[in-house]
C-alpha cells in the first residue's frame, strides 16, 4: 500500500497528460516523503495505527499551485470521528514545507477493508 500511494504521489506524467509538474521531481519527492511521514502521524482513534498504514489514503494529489487534495476513507461509515479526521489530516499536510494549502475528502467508493492495511499495520495488530 505505502509503495503504491508513493509511487502515485511522485510519478511522472503519464503519455497523454496535459503538462508536466512545474514542481521539480527532486523537490516533489521530498514533498512526497514528507506528505507520508505527516499523514503517519495522524491516527484512527479507535485503532492503534496510524491512517496511512491502515490504508485510509486513497489519493494523494499536488498541483502546480502546491495545493494538495487528498481523498480518503474511514474503516466504517459511522465512524465518530468522521467530521474531525480531515481536518486532521489537512492540519498534517499543511505542516509540510512547500505545501500551501490542502482539502481532505471523504470517500466510500472502493469500501475500506484490511486488505488494505500495511504489513506493519497488520503486525502491530497481530493480524500476520
Amino acid at each position: 500500500m505505502a509503495d503504491d500511494l508513493t509511487s502515485q504521489m511522485a510519478s511522472a506524467p503519464e503519455v497523454g497528460d496535459e503538462k508536466p509538474s512545474a514542481i521539480p521531481q527532486d523537490e516533489l519527492d521530498r514533498i512526497t516523503d514528507e506528505l507520508i511521514s505527516e499523514l503517519k502521524k495522524v491516527y484512527d482513534p479507535e485503532i492503534p495505527v496510524d491512517i496511512y498504514e491502515l490504508g485510509l489514503i486513497y489519493k494523494v494529489d499536488i498541483n502546480d499551485d502546491r495545493h494538495v487534495d487528498i481523498e480518503m476513507t474511514l474503516t466504517a461509515p459511522a465512524c465518530p470521528v468522521a467530521g474531525e479526521m480531515p481536518g486532521w489530516v489537512e492540519d498534517a499536510a499543511r505542516k509540510v514545507v512547500g505545501v500551501k494549502s490542502a482539502k481532505a475528502t471523504i470517500v466510500f467508493e472502493p469500501p475500506w477493508d484490511p486488505s488494505r492495511m500495511s504489513d506493519e499495520a497488520r503486525l502491530q495488530l497481530n493480524m500476520l
